[in-house]
């Protein structure tokens, strides 16, 4: 699911099974009220509102097995109030793991909102639970931005552990450092220069596109790890010297005034009888040629898309790109040596 956040499909799931759940009367001195994330305990002003409502409280949220109430304190403390016993509840049969996420969720999606203590409360306690997720997942659940969650994170890095990889939104696993990536990438290159991009991505926990910059950087001899840019502290300007290659977009319908140029040389290939008679160049014509069409349609594309294959079409239209990228500098690479081969080749003697 790429056009989709996984975590967001989880966490709906959950919500849909609860409201799906029969509403059971039970008593309510034998729940469970700890672990709440609600730092300071239940607002009494708000559950005296409840309380005084006179109306049917809404069912509360409870754990099974451990019967603890994951939503609903504030209308727990009401009714207890009012001097009820028993008290309407759905029960929801997930795992110990994820009570405390629901718990976050639910007091954050409706009734009286989480503080930002507690907010910031909830994701120190889920960078323990669960080190694994992004600070993006992390936002997801405790409702505040990535961010401020990184910030977080970093803070607290010390006292927590953090593991090598996380889990993104998409739920792909990706490495916190993704210097240590490269690495592993370019001594697989070195091992086995002919390895296929996909066979180095899987090896070294890195992207295809992040594993073809790579064996482009190691074919020209340059570091496989990117140059950490020097920020100045009051201008923010990068020394041009170190910063690494930027990949600049290019401006919207630019493609199209480059398609008289496309055409030319795409015509000019297709003309030579060595590319034309042969696999590889009828592949490598193929390739042009379907390059060539998205240019030429590429505003009818990108508005005909369906919403649910964006993500995933930029995605892989980022890894192609590298690829092709890696693509064009092996050519470069190749004419360089085959350039050299006929200049230090030995004069024929008459």
């Amino acid at each position: 699911m790429s056009s989709e956040n996984a975590l967001v499909r989880h966490l709906s799931l959950q919500q849909e099974g609860i409201e799906r759940s029969v509403v059971t009367r039970v008593p309510i001195a034998s729940l469970v009220t700890t672990g709440s994330p609600r730092l300071e305990g239940e607002d009494t002003e708000h559950v005296r509102v409840l309380a005084d409502t006179g109306g049917a409280l809404p069912p509360i949220v409870v754990h099974l097995p451990s019967r603890r109430v994951v939503d609903g304190m504030h209308r727990l403390r009401a009714a207890v109030l009012r001097g009820e016993k028993d008290i309407d509840a759905r029960f929801w049969h997930g795992t110990e793991a994820d009570v405390f996420l629901l718990a976050v969720t639910a007091n954050i999606q409706h009734g009286l909102p989480l503080s930002q203590r507690d907010r910031l409360a909830a994701a120190e306690r889920i960078f323990v639970s669960h080190p694994e997720w992004s600070d993006r997942m992390v936002a997801i659940v405790v409702g505040m931005s990535s961010k401020k969650v990184g910030r977080l994170r970093r803070q607290v890095a010390g006292d927590h552990p953090q593991p090598a990889v996380r889990i993104g939104r998409d739920g792909r696993v990706r490495p916190v450092d993704g210097a240590a990536g490269r690495v592993r990438a370019a001594k697989l290159i070195a091992d086995d220069p002919d390895a296929s991009l996909r066979r180095i991505a899987r090896d070294a926990g890195i992207s295809p596109a992040t594993a073809a910059d790579v064996r482009a950087r190691v074919r020209r001899g340059e570091d496989p790890v990117l140059p950490r840019p020097a920020v100045r502290a009051k201008t923010g300007e990068t020394a041009s010297a170190e910063r690494a290659e930027p990949c600049v977009p290019m401006p919207s319908g630019s493609s199209t005034k480059l398609m008289p140029e496309l055409v030319t040389g795409f015509e000019r290939l297709r003309r030579d009888p060595s590319l034309r008679f042969t696999e590889a160049g009828r592949a490598l014509l193929r390739m042009f040629e379907a390059c060539l069409a998205v240019v030429r349609h590429e505003e009818t594309i990108k508005k005909g898309l369906p919403p649910h294959c964006l993500s995933s079409t930029a995605e892989l239209s980022h890894v192609y790109a590298a690829i092709l990228k890696s693509f064009a500098a092996d050519l470069q690479h190749l004419e360089t040596a085959r350039s050299g081969e006929v200049v230090a080749a030995p004069a024929e003697t008459g």
